[in-house]
């Protein structure tokens, strides 16, 4: 298994807060692999919000291509956060070049475009950047998104952490999303690490998917050049939540009638039921097969985290107004929110959404047994 941590603040914190917890949670993962999601910037990329970011694992060869293609296509650099490193990494971890952070101007005949042309252009550059860098080995692209840092290593989330100075002011985040790593395989891809990113929307699973060649096939025939990866069973959940927020046009409320339908007989006493019906038969091959707890991230920045049917893959939420969190296990919210009312955690059942929206005021649940909003 691995351990999952998300947080939501008003004020800007530190990635470090999500390692702690990660750390005290450190029987549940193996020192593997960490991955880091950061959105809602503060520090100076507060001031860069509709600025695109790039994040990656560059050697010096690789981020010569980067600049040199970069240039030709009008991108040109606005801040960049240069992470210098000692030169001895961690056991485990390899010794890489350069981990860079950047913030680009987008070339001038961009102007004008819409926010989905934008978008569309700014994903197929990632997936273009990330081909050029798997053809000769010199660049591991994980992010190229507005407000979003993404960073993925090889070790333990700690070790990890300290040597790349995370607790920097310039990585101080509202949104963070952060795994530790179980390995089940016997090399390591990173882009195998969670958390996911698609267009906005971000996901991490602790579980396996054995549905998962059927749902990728499903996703890859969609005619979407997003849905492609998929070196990580678990990376379909982002791109089933994205297909559903972006190609049915749903909310939140209906990832789990996507990924795990009601039965039949609980379908006919829905009041939405028969919705829900077509709903479950034009995605049945989206239907995960557990067990798995996904917690992420949308667009707006609200936090929600599900589980399927078997329910046994742990998770918790709570905290207080201005900064909750979502954790594989209670003592990894005690690091984060020691300070919560703990009568008012929430363990989430397999019914369940919870969810915690961007003002960070409460976390509110929705039941597959409710009536879905959109539809009324």
């Amino acid at each position: 298994m691995c351990r999952l941590f998300a947080l939501t603040s008003e004020e800007p914190l530190s990635p470090m807060v999500a390692m702690q917890a990660l750390d005290v949670m450190r029987e549940g993962h193996d020192g593997s692999g960490v991955g880091l999601f950061l959105s809602d910037l503060g520090g100076p990329f507060e001031e860069l919000k509709g600025a695109p970011i790039l994040s990656g694992i560059f050697t010096n060869d690789g981020l010569k291509r980067l600049d040199q293609f970069m240039m030709n296509i009008g991108f040109m650099t606005k801040f960049k956060l240069s992470i210098k490193i000692p030169k001895s990494p961690p056991p485990g971890t390899p010794r890489r070049d350069i981990y860079l952070i950047r913030a680009y101007e987008y070339p001038e005949t961009w102007e004008g475009l819409s926010d989905r042309e934008l978008e569309h252009r700014l994903m197929m550059l990632r997936l273009q950047l990330r081909q050029m860098g798997e053809e000769q080995e010199d660049m591991i692209v994980y992010s190229f998104w507005p407000d979003v840092i993404m960073i993925k290593e090889i070790g333990d989330p700690l070790l990890v952490s300290k040597y790349l100075r995370l607790d920097r002011e310039e990585l101080r985040a509202r949104v963070i999303l952060a795994q530790g790593r179980q390995n089940t395989n016997y090399a390591i891809n990173l882009y195998a690490c969670h958390p996911f990113f698609l267009q906005g929307v971000a996901t991490m699973t602790n579980g396996e998917n054995t549905a998962f060649v059927p749902i990728r096939e499903f996703l890859s025939s969609r005619g979407f050049p997003g849905y492609v990866g998929y070196q990580s069973d678990s990376e379909v959940f982002t791109h089933i939540l994205h297909f559903t927020l972006n190609r049915l046009g749903l909310g939140i409320e209906s990832y789990k009638h996507v990924i795990t339908p009601l039965q039949d007989e609980d379908l006919e006493r829905h009041p939405d039921g028969s919705f829900l019906r077509h709903l479950k038969h034009s995605c049945r091959r989206l239907i995960i097969d557990g067990p798995n707890c996904v917690i992420g991230c949308l667009p707006d920045r609200s936090l929600f985290v599900v589980q399927d049917r078997k329910k046994l893959r742990p998770a918790v939420v709570g905290g207080r107004p201005g900064l909750y969190a979502i954790a594989s296990e209670m003592c990894g919210l005690d690091v984060a929110v020691p300070d919560r009312d703990r009568s008012r955690d929430f363990q989430p059942m397999y019914l369940d959404t919870a969810v915690i929206h961007p003002d960070r005021q409460e976390v509110k649940i929705c039941s597959q047994t409710d009536r879905l909003p959109l539809l009324h």
